[in-house]
């Protein structure tokens, strides 16, 4: 979780009366209405809102549909590459994700929406935390938390149980990574001191991170459709008044973004391993960002990676931009998955380039699993099946 932040209207302490003036359409009993969010029951990181009315007002809900990913079976154990920049647009920045990689503690989905809204008026996913990667594209988050303003190469980081919608500038331009987890997104607790703050010498500090800015409390009764994901379920959830009804909040649970741009890398004599990538840790896997950095600087380095076995992990890179040095013919917006189980390396010819290579200008996401993945027929439809005799040069 990123770091303390408070908006909007607040009581001097939790819990206590919090008076407003009762709105002509809601007479209600003129307070306002405490909303407590947590984590690991009430052991982690928490939050707390104030609403113009109750958050459970709740008209009806209804099943939409079982919306889980479906595994492509038969497959040998092999690499792949899978090329999803031509995906083609569809739905809207819910409802038309694709799923490509899953396993019990998260979803990798890509989504290219061909619009902006669909038959409902919010989202929320009340099951999982969503990190979404603006590969391209920029505009708006509106949520109960209030207006989060997003760009190309942004982390956008949505905790559970989020209230929120996209409101995108240009939505023909809008491309997404997104990854569903499990278990709540952190940062790393090697980058924090004691006290919680992160630590100099860190590729990020606090100022990285951004949450709302806006905060303007919707006071209105109507009815309010917010379609709701808990994990493979979908419900239709019609709410009695407008959701965005916060005055204030306070806590460390909030949507944020951080911007693959200001990840600072970490470099040495020698080539380092992904670990000094890590920007996230969720339970179950990690993201790394490669961002653009000087390369080693030994007289006497190879400035590629070396041939490694993930024995206990999957390994998967999402191509942003730039030309990966230990990768030919990968191009940006696919994806590449090294399984645990067999080896991988830089491409042949790749190694010899390096020795004079001074700076790297490529940007990528990785994520690896604890546990191994599993890819669907939407990948496999993307996938390079030469591939996995990239290595024979």
């Amino acid at each position: 979780m990123p770091h303390y932040r408070q908006l909007g209207s607040l009581p001097a302490k939790h819990h206590l009366q919090f008076p407003r003036e009762k709105a002509a359409s809601y007479q209600g009993e003129g307070l306002h209405y405490e909303h407590v969010i947590t984590t690991d029951g009430f052991d982690r990181a928490y939050t707390i809102l104030y609403h113009l009315r109750p958050p459970t007002r709740v008209r009806s809900v209804e099943f939409v549909k079982q919306w889980a990913p479906r595994r492509a079976g038969g497959l040998p154990l092999r690499h792949h590459h899978l090329k999803t920049a031509a995906l083609p647009r569809a739905g809207d920045p819910y409802t038309g994700r694709v799923p490509f990689l899953f396993n019990p503690e998260m979803i990798a989905w890509r989504c290219r929406p061909a619009r902006a809204d669909g038959d409902f008026d919010f989202f929320r996913n009340g099951g999982a935390d969503e990190i979404i990667f603006v590969w391209r594209g920029g505009g708006w988050i509106e949520s109960n938390f209030g207006r989060l303003r997003y760009r190309a190469e942004d982390y956008i980081v949505i905790p559970r149980g989020t209230v929120y919608r996209v409101v995108p500038d240009e939505v023909a331009q809008e491309d997404h990574l997104i990854l569903e987890s499990a278990f709540p997104v952190r940062i790393p607790a090697r980058y924090l001191n004691a006290e919680g703050q992160i630590r100099m010498g860190a590729p990020y500090s606090e100022r990285d991170f951004h949450g709302p800015g806006e905060l303007a409390a919707v006071d209105r009764d109507g009815d309010h459709t917010i379609l709701v994901k808990d994990g493979a379920r979908l419900s239709r959830m019609v709410l009695a008044h407008h959701p965005c009804d916060v005055v204030g909040w306070d806590g460390f649970i909030y949507p944020f973004t951080f911007n693959a741009n200001d990840f600072e890398p970490i470099t040495g004599t020698v080539h380092l391993p992904p670990p000094v990538h890590q920007t996230f840790e969720i339970r179950g896997y990690v993201v790394c960002t490669f961002a653009p950095r000087w390369l080693d600087h030994h007289p006497q380095a190879v400035r590629v990676p070396w041939a490694h076995d993930n024995t206990e992990a999957d390994e998967v890179l999402f191509y942003v931009r730039g030309q990966f040095g230990s990768r030919k013919g990968v191009e940006a917006g696919s994806f590449t998955l090294h399984p645990r189980g067999i080896p991988h390396g830089p491409h042949p010819g790749t190694t010899l380039p390096s020795l004079t290579a001074q700076r790297t200008e490529e940007l990528a996401v990785m994520f690896d699993t604890q546990n191994p993945l599993e890819l669907t027929a939407d990948a496999l439809a993307c996938d390079d099946p030469h591939y996995p005799l990239s290595w024979l040069g």
